[in-house]
């Protein structure tokens, strides 16, 4: 996801290099109209995606796109702003993109486990919900620097546990998710009720907010 970010900022970089500006016979100059609003709304759209819309960044940027008028002053505005988020972001002070990001997509493997729960279709809600869990708990443990490739979810657990990434009443619950996990993913399905995939969804949407909100 970074390299994909970075990559993009590259490119937005070159592309307002090429912005060309025009007298407007009143001393002033301006880029024509359709010359900069594309590479605003690129620009826009990955600051948004990678700081999130309470970030000063996008809010800043947000504003100065709103109030442009294709003017020199207000183009240079919008560049400067670019140029912060793109520093920020390259000097690493960003924290938890890919938890956020990653928060995003599994938020909608919980919303969609809710729905077949709520229809009836128990087995079907727990393999999503387990599914979003067992990979929150893998990229959070990557994202705390903990290798959770060929391990187990039971090892990832207690690698979280021993950590102190979870604590409290999160890792007393979290205790329970492996077994149920292991269930759904072996189709054990009568041995899986309609509390337990329940307690999972429950749990990946607790986790959801207390480590994968933050941006």
């Amino acid at each position: 996801m970074n390299t994909l970010f970075s990559k993009r900022f590259g490119e937005l970089e070159v592309a307002h290099q090429q912005f060309r500006l025009t007298p407007d016979g009143y001393g002033a100059q301006y880029c024509p109209s359709g010359s900069w609003e594309g590479w605003a709304t690129s620009a826009e759209n990955l600051i948004r995606a990678i700081f999130g819309e309470t970030s000063p960044h996008y809010k800043n940027f947000k504003e100065a796109y709103v109030n442009c008028g294709g003017f020199e002053s207000n183009i240079k505005t919008l560049i400067a702003v670019f140029k912060s988020a793109k520093e920020d972001f390259e000097g690493g002070y960003v924290f938890n993109v890919d938890l956020r990001v990653s928060g995003e997509v599994f938020g909608d493997f919980v919303s969609l486990a809710k729905t077949s729960l709520a229809e009836g279709q128990k087995d079907v809600a727990a393999v999503l919900a387990c599914a979003a869990l067992e990979d929150a708990i893998k990229r959070l443990a990557i994202a705390n620097g903990i290798v959770g490739d060929g391990k187990t979810m039971q090892d990832v657990v207690n690698a979280l546990k021993s950590a102190g990434v979870v604590s409290g009443a999160q890792k007393s619950l979290l205790d329970a998710m492996p077994k149920i996990r292991n269930m759904a993913m072996h189709a054990e399905w009568g041995k899986i009720t309609e509390p337990d995939v329940s307690s999972v969804i429950g749990y990946v949407e607790q986790l959801l907010l207390s480590k994968f909100s933050g941006a």
